[in-house]
């Protein structure tokens, strides 16, 4: 039986109030999968928790095998995070910053040159690699900070709304970055608002609201799930979500 990329058990975090809420997940190696839910309900938090960025107040998390708690550098080692504001140096060049990054993952200066130039080509980043980034837009930005996630070949890539504020071209760029990780064999989990990306690119879907995991599967699932039969992801979406609101808001008044 192969190890999943990813398994989450009971997973719970409160802010005062439930962020996530006994949320179980489960992200088979070698698939791309997107977690998307309204606003609040829980997307970052959770993959906070996943990336070792937050410490849950509940739950287990494992990445392929290892416990993420229990030993969080192992779990890191094999992960990557990218957010959707980018956090760069911003006095280093592109091709810095991967020397960098690729230094604290304990990499070799030579070995740290033949990962990073093939990132800076694909990445469009090539004419800027010796440019200080703190001139550059935020889609350039964004890229860099990719590259340094992807330095360290990681099994895992965790990504929260990495397409926000970028434009066509730039998009265009980084989907074709992730799709060729996913065939070379990662897995990736991502949120994102943009219902056609996750659709064009996710082999599986999980929606959460109010911190639960509500519905899950392929795209065709999720239709049946909601009984539409042919529609689009995002009327699929907008009534799940809707049904859940409903049955809330009933439990909250009984």
């Amino acid at each position: 039986m192969t190890t999943a990329a990813l398994e989450a058990r009971g997973l719970s975090k409160s802010f005062g109030r439930p962020a996530v809420d006994r949320l179980d997940l489960t992200v088979r190696a070698g698939e791309f999968y997107a977690l998307l839910g309204p606003n609040g309900a829980g997307k970052t938090t959770t993959l906070r928790m996943i990336a070792g960025l937050l410490r849950p107040d509940a739950g287990a998390i494992s990445i392929f095998g290892i416990d993420a708690l229990a030993a969080p550098t192992e779990a890191k080692a094999v992960t990557a995070w990218v957010s959707d504001e980018p956090l760069i140096y911003d006095k280093l060049t592109p091709l810095e910053y991967l020397e960098f990054v690729a230094g604290l993952w304990g990499i070799a200066p030579h070995e740290t040159e033949a990962r990073a130039a093939p990132l800076i080509q694909l990445l469009g980043l090539a004419p800027h690699a010796n440019q200080r980034t703190e001139g550059f837009s935020k889609g350039m930005r964004q890229k860099v900070a990719l590259a340094g996630a992807l330095v360290h070949d990681p099994k895992l890539i965790i990504l929260d709304e990495p397409l926000t504020g970028l434009d066509a071209g730039a998009a265009r760029i980084v989907k074709d970055v992730l799709t060729e990780r996913v065939r070379a064999g990662a897995t990736i989990i991502m949120t994102t608002h943009i219902l056609e990306v996750a659709e064009r690119m996710a082999e599986r879907i999980g929606v959460i609201a109010h911190g639960r995991l509500i519905a899950e599967g392929t795209l065709d699932d999720l239709r049946a799930q909601a009984g539409q039969r042919g529609s689009s992801l995002e009327d699929v979406f907008l009534d799940l979500v809707a049904r859940d609101d409903h049955l809330t808001a009933d439990d909250a008044q009984t």
